[in-house]
């Protein structure tokens, strides 16, 4: 079963395949929007729609390692990168949602949202975390940069998965519906801690 995981992983076709679900969910927000599917507040159901697929592509990429150490399956690893920059988008598209949509691209009024509100400078924070894991993603990052200082500086995704969940978490606590972000806060300790027993059994 291994070796036919395996293979199929290692296929052609598996990273286009992962690049296209990836984009799915896009597709869908998009053909939601042409068809009145957002509720009775299109803008806020895109603007929430984009940051749930953020955190599913962030979570997913954080899972990637523990999947490929439970499993055996190195080829896992290369698709790490991609998920992560499809966060990258998917972040950048709801902040880019929230400052259209919300705002109406009036700056003075953008900041003074992100200062007055917290779960918006949360937000915000967790973005400009992943803009540097983005853009040095590549393999040509890691060779000017050297392979630990790159790791140092990806290891920021730890931060902004957490500050992304605080925001969460507070944006649905105006609702009092913390459901979901239990279920997601869940995941992550999980996805976290597997990470510290890993280090702590190395040491």
């Amino acid at each position: 079963m291994t070796e036919v995981a395996k293979s199929l992983w290692l296929h052609p076709a598996a990273k286009p395949g992962l690049f296209v679900a990836c984009l799915l969910p896009l597709a869908w927000l998009i053909y939601a929007i042409g068809t009145n599917q957002l509720g009775a507040n299109p803008a806020e159901g895109l603007i929430r729609g984009l940051g749930d697929w953020t955190l599913r592509a962030l979570w997913l990429t954080l899972a990637i390692t523990p999947l490929r150490q439970l499993s055996g399956i190195a080829a896992l690893a290369r698709f790490r990168r991609m998920l992560g920059l499809f966060t990258a988008l998917y972040a950048s598209l709801h902040l880019l949602a929230y400052a259209w949509l919300d705002q109406g691209f009036d700056l003075p009024t953008i900041a003074a949202d992100i200062a007055k509100r917290p779960f918006i400078w949360m937000g915000f924070s967790a973005w400009v975390l992943m803009l540097p894991l983005a853009a040095t993603s590549f393999n040509r990052a890691i060779k000017a940069m050297g392979a630990a200082r790159w790791q140092a500086l990806h290891r920021l995704v730890y931060a902004a998965a957490v500050i992304a969940l605080l925001h969460f978490i507070w944006m649905r606590a105006g609702k009092h519906n913390f459901a979901e972000p239990a279920v997601y806060g869940v995941l992550l300790a999980g996805l976290l801690g597997w990470r510290v027993w890993k280090k702590t059994r190395r040491g």
